[in-house]
Formats: structure tokens, sequence, C-alpha cells
């Protein structure tokens, strides 16, 4: 039996070892293969960071930047009803004057009923004003926020969808939807945590530096002392947490993707009764996750601790020291030794402490937001991972763009030979083909002797290691991918639906396709009279990969979604395999009438369906071994007629002709590489 897997506290403790090493090596790089290429280190600093950010932001600039100067004007109109508990004390509850270097100024009233009166209407006035400059300053930056956030999901989808298959494949339908929706929304959410939320802490910090100046000099250095503190907090812990929120990005990552592919593969997992198994893998990994993230957590809360102890501290010793002075000051108003307008009055303390609490405050926001800025600092990191990797087959200066009228779709290969990345061994060798317009190719060989590869070569997923495909004479590698592949129709054995209707699976191939092309399509592939019987028609939702229909309607759907994309190029694998042998003749016309005049690439198993095609390659091992007709190949007596013979041949026990076969028995052989049925010798014209 295989060894039990380790539990989820000794992973973790496996990580935290690994944390540490990379901590003590310097480098912030985390085990996120999945974002990044193999044997790389992330090196990007915050800054490097944010300059990727603001080129991001495209068309978000003049809003953000909008939003932020509305931000700081509110940040300040609310500074200025701190400053009336001063007026208040002094002025208003003393028989003291207003000075008169602030009559110069604005015309206050000595009356102390007019002037408490004035105040409060100015407190109200100034927080009404600040209030509505701030609603439109968040409400500007949310929208910059959400339109940042649909920005980059459809960026970084649009460059996943065209990454190279194998990247596609290692990140995972699961992964992917991960990406897009945690990472790209969390680099969207920068817009709060690294512009607004900063910039309105910097404001309040510089205006509340600018009134603790002029109030006493000496009060604010003493209140400076706090400002190396929190670049000591930013170093020791900051520093350390972003690596952890991308540890814990890509953990989620996993998870997504592996719970997607369970549920993808539900009947399996079922079948062999792994519903608790793959329940257990799925808590241990959130297990795992849920330790990192309370990793994370204790770092931002050191953080918010200090910050707790630090902030009572800080306003008790200043008011020890301005209450001090105050008293002395005070006496020497009264010996006549300073004025009053000289002294450290009680307003002044009061208003002093204020605009302390306004100035640490910033201080305390900044240093407990850098956890979720270092959070968000980490989704960019990985979105910026993905970015930069290579797309599939980027194109050419001068690529040419194909018209599909005047492509003749003359296919050749030329010395081509192909291996898959990371492999040494090549999947095709020394292929030289050239197929006219319109024939029909067909490939046949046992599993893994390189037909679906040769079909994706075609189908230009992949480029040829070496050698080269033309069409029409010109490299594939020239022409754009986009318009090439506009050329082709494919119809695979694997089966892929999408969630929708029937209708709209029929119409993928051709957009704004008319009702009547698309139950035109139905007819020719048979598929009408099931689709008709459905509950809603062609209205029908079929679920996720079509789950609601069966083996052979879904082939059949896919069949009409490639006849109303009218192709150029056709490829075929094992397009009839999931059909019965009644529905297989029916719709066996409906294709040869699909392929004429087209150039054809057909796979099968069951080879009576290609006894009529124009060429017939026979595959073993990435190399072409025998090539030409049905007749030719049989009169070879080679390895395509040893298929045919076993395919026709009766299995072992079964009966004789014109006997009934024995109780319990099959009447036919099931081989390993091909289809059990008897073959059909030369073409079909049965209906």
């Amino acid at each position: 039996m295989p060894a039990p897997a380790p539990s989820s506290r000794r992973r973790f403790a496996d990580y935290l070892q690994r944390h540490r090493e990379r901590l003590k090596l310097g480098q912030s790089a985390v085990s996120d293969a999945t974002l990044r290429p193999r044997g790389t280190q992330r090196t990007r600093s915050a800054w490097t960071l944010l300059c990727a950010f603001f080129r991001l932001l495209g068309s978000n600039r003049t809003p953000l930047i909008i939003s932020v100067a509305l931000s700081a004007v509110a940040t300040l109109l609310g500074l200025i009803p701190l400053y009336a508990p001063k007026i208040v004390l002094d002025y208003v509850l003393t028989d003291q004057p207003v000075p008169d270097a602030w009559q110069s100024v604005v015309t206050l009233p000595n009356d102390p009923q007019a002037l408490l009166t004035l105040v409060v209407v100015a407190i109200i006035t100034f927080a009404v004003i600040a209030l509505a400059v701030g609603i439109c300053s968040r409400l500007l930056t949310t929208r910059t926020n959400l339109r940042m956030q649909v920005n980059m999901r459809r960026m970084v989808f649009e460059h996943a969808v065209r990454l190279p298959l194998h990247r596609v494949y290692e990140l995972k339908s699961g992964g992917v939807a991960s990406i897009l929706r945690e990472d790209a929304g969390g680099v969207g959410q920068l817009v709060f945590s690294m512009v607004h939320n900063p910039w309105k802490a910097i404001v309040q910090l510089l205006g509340s530096l600018t009134i603790l100046t002029l109030t006493d000099w000496r009060l604010l250095v003493g209140s400076l002392v706090i400002l190396p503190i929190v670049f000591i907090s930013h170093r020791t812990w900051i520093s350390r947490i972003r690596p952890l929120w991308r540890d814990i990005r890509a953990a989620r990552q996993h998870i997504d993707a592996g719970a997607t592919e369970a549920f993808g593969g539900m009947r399996v997992v079922r079948s062999f009764g792994r519903q608790k198994t793959e329940a257990a893998h799925f808590t241990q990994n959130n297990h795992i996750m849920i330790r990192q993230e309370m990793l994370a957590w204790w770092w931002a809360r050191a953080i918010d601790i200090a910050w707790s102890i630090l902030i009572p501290g800080a306003s008790a010793a200043l008011l020890w020291y301005g209450g001090n002075r105050i008293l002395h000051d005070m006496v020497l108003v009264e010996a006549g030794v300073i004025d009053f307008e000289d002294a450290l009055t009680p307003g002044d303390l009061i208003a002093f402490l204020f605009y302390v609490g306004a100035l640490l405050g910033p201080l305390a926001t900044l240093a407990v937001s850098a956890t979720s800025f270092q959070n968000n600092l980490a989704a960019l990191d990985r979105i910026l991972d993905l970015l930069a990797e290579p797309k599939e087959m980027p194109p050419k200066p001068g690529a040419i763009r194909l018209a599909a009228d005047r492509v003749h779709a003359r296919i050749r290969f030329h010395d081509v030979a192909f291996a898959y990345t990371g492999s040494e061994k090549p999947v095709l060798a020394d292929i030289n083909l050239d197929v006219q317009p319109g024939q029909m190719i067909a490939m046949v060989g046992t599993s893994g002797s390189g037909k679906t590869t040769l079909c994706n070569l075609v189908a230009r997923f992949y480029d040829p290691t070496e050698g080269r495909i033309t069409l029409d004479n010109t490299d594939l590698r020239d022409i754009e991918v986009d318009s090439y592949r506009r050329l082709l129709g494919i119809v695979e054995q694997d089966i892929f639906l999408f969630d929708g209707t029937v209708a709209q699976n029929i119409a993928y191939g051709k957009r704004h396709a008319a009702q009547q092309e698309i139950e035109r399509a139905a007819e020719l592939a048979n598929a009408a009279q099931f689709v008709r019987d459905l509950q809603d028609g062609y209205e029908t939702v079929i679920g996720e990969r079509g789950v609601k229909l069966s083996g052979g309607q879904r082939q059949r759907v896919a069949i009409a979604r490639a006849i109303l994309a009218d192709p150029t190029i056709l490829i075929l694998d094992e397009a009839t395999s999931n059909l019965d042998t009644e529905s297989e003749r029916l719709i066996q016309q409906s294709l040869e009438t699909l392929m004429a005049g087209r150039t054809s690439f057909v796979i099968a198993h069951r080879l009576s369906t290609i006894a009529h095609a124009d060429l017939i390659l026979v595959l073993e091992n990435g190399r072409i071994i025998e090539r030409g007709s049905h007749g030719d190949l049989m009169a070879r007596f080679g390895r395509y007629q040893e298929m045919v013979a076993l395919q026709t041949a009766p299995a072992p026990g079964s009966p004789t002709p014109g006997s009934s076969p024995a109780p319990g028995s099959d009447s036919t052989s099931d081989d390993d590489a091909y289809d059990s049925e008897p073959a059909r010798v030369g073409p079909d014209t049965s209906e």
C-alpha cells in the first residue's frame, strides 16, 4: 500500500522551514511554479510593482487623479474644525479678546455668545462640505477600482487564452478562475490600498504637521520621534508579509483547481468511490492555507498591537509635557512676565492633542493598511508573472492575413519533426507529405503513434520542432494565427460543449448565424430529430460540457457546429466514435458531403469509415510507414492489411457464420487500438 500522505501540520512545518530559508537567503520568491517560468526567481521590488501598476491604470489615471485631488480637499477641510476647541476655551469661556493678528485675516466678533455661534456654524459647514467632497472622491475611487478590476480580468483572460497549450493545461481551469477572480480583483484593490487611503493619510499627516508647527515646535519635535518607529516596523514586518500572501494566493489557486477537477471528473470519482478521499484532500489543503493565513494574521496583528500601545503612550507623554508647560506659562502670565498670546494656553494643548491624534491616526492607518497593501501587491506580482509569459505564437512583423475565398488549402509537410516541451523524445519524425486541395487524408495507427499530434500541427496548436508546414507554399509561421484558424473546422473524439443552449453551441463556429442555418446544420448532422424531442428544442440548456446529452448526441451537435462553420480545412478526430451503428450510417453521407471540396484530415479507428479516402497514412512510432489508397495498401499485405484483417476477423470463441452465438458470449472482438465493430470495406452508401 502507498504510504499515507503527511498531515497538514507536518506539511505546514515543512513550509515554514522553506519560508525561513528563503528569508535567510534574502529571497522573496515563493514556490509558486504555476505562474513563474521554471528556474526563475521573483525579484520585483515594491517600487517596480508600483510603476507597473500605474502603467496598467491606462485611461483610469485621469479619474483617479481627480479622485485623489478631491480627497485632499476633503481631508484638509476636515482638519479645520479641530481648531475650534482652542477658540472656545481661550476666547469664549474666558474674557480674553480675539488676537488682532486674527482680526486682520478674518473678522471675528468679540462677543462670546456670537463667537460661539459662529464657531458652531463653521464646524457644521466645514463638516458638510468635507463630507460632500469626500463622497465624490470615494465614488470616483470606487468606480475606478471596479473598472480596474474589469480591465485586469479582461487583460489576464485575453493573455491566458493565448498561452501555449501546455501552459494552459498546467494552470488548469480552476486555477485560471482563481487568478481571474482573486488576483486580478486584488490588483484593482490597489486603487484603495496604494493610492486613495495612503494619499488621504499623507495629506492629513502634512496638514497636521503644519498646524502643529504653528502651535508649538517643541511639542512637534517630540511627536516626530514616532516616525522612525513607523519605518522600523515596515522593514521588520511588512517585508515579511508579502511573500506570505503570495504563498496564500498560490495555495488558493491550487485548491480551486483541485476542486474544479474533482467535480469535472465526478463520474470517475463516484465510480471508484473516492468521494471521501477527494473531500479529505480538499480539507487538508484548506487546513494548510488556513495555517498560512493565521501566520500572516499574527504578523499583521503585531503591527496593530504596537500601534495600540504607541498611540495612547505618545498622547499621554505629550499631555504630561504640555500640561506642565501650561502650568508654568500661566504662572508667568499672572506675574506679568509674558503675555497671554505668547503662552501655551489650555486651548493650545487641547487643539494640539486633537492634531496629534490627526497626525498619529494616518501613521497607524498607513502601517496597518500596509498589510492589505502587501496582499494586493502579491496579487499584482502574480499577475505580472502571468503577463510576462510569451503568448502561444507571437505574430511576426508583416504576418499574412488570409482571406478564406483566396485559399486553395494545399498543405505540405517538409521534413517535419516535433517533440513536446520538456521532452527530448520526438513524437513525430521525418514527416513529408503533400496534400492537394480537396483531398481527404486518413490516418491510422496504434495509440501514441502520432496521429493526433500531426492534426495538432495542421491546426497550428503547435509549431514543428524541425522542418516546416506550408499552406499554398506559405510557411504557417508567416501567417497570422487567428486568420489561419478561421479556415479550420475541428470535430474531436473528446467533445467539448458549453453550458448554453443547443442553438448556441451549434452557432459557436459562426457568429450571428440565423436560426434557419442552425437547423439546416443540425439536419445534415442527423441531430435535428433528437433536438426537436428535447423539452425546449433548440433552446434547451444542455449543462456544463453538455452533460444532459448522451455521447452520441454531443458528437452530432459538434458535427453540426463544424458544418455551420463551413471550414476550408477539416479535421475529424474519431468524429463518429460515439455513435451507434445506425446513427453512424445516417451521418456518414453528411460527412462526405461536408468534406467534398475541402482539404480533410481524418483520424479513424474504424477502418470502414476511411476506405474511400484519397490517401491513407499508416503511422507507427511517429513515422509514416505506409501510404496509399485503400486498394493499394490492401494489395501490399503490410501493416494496414493486418489492421483490416484484425478488425474483420471473428473473435476467438465466436460462432462460425450461420451459427448462433453461445449464451453470454460476445460476437465481436475488442482490440486495444481499434473499434471492435466489423469493418465495411469499401465506400459506405447505406442510408
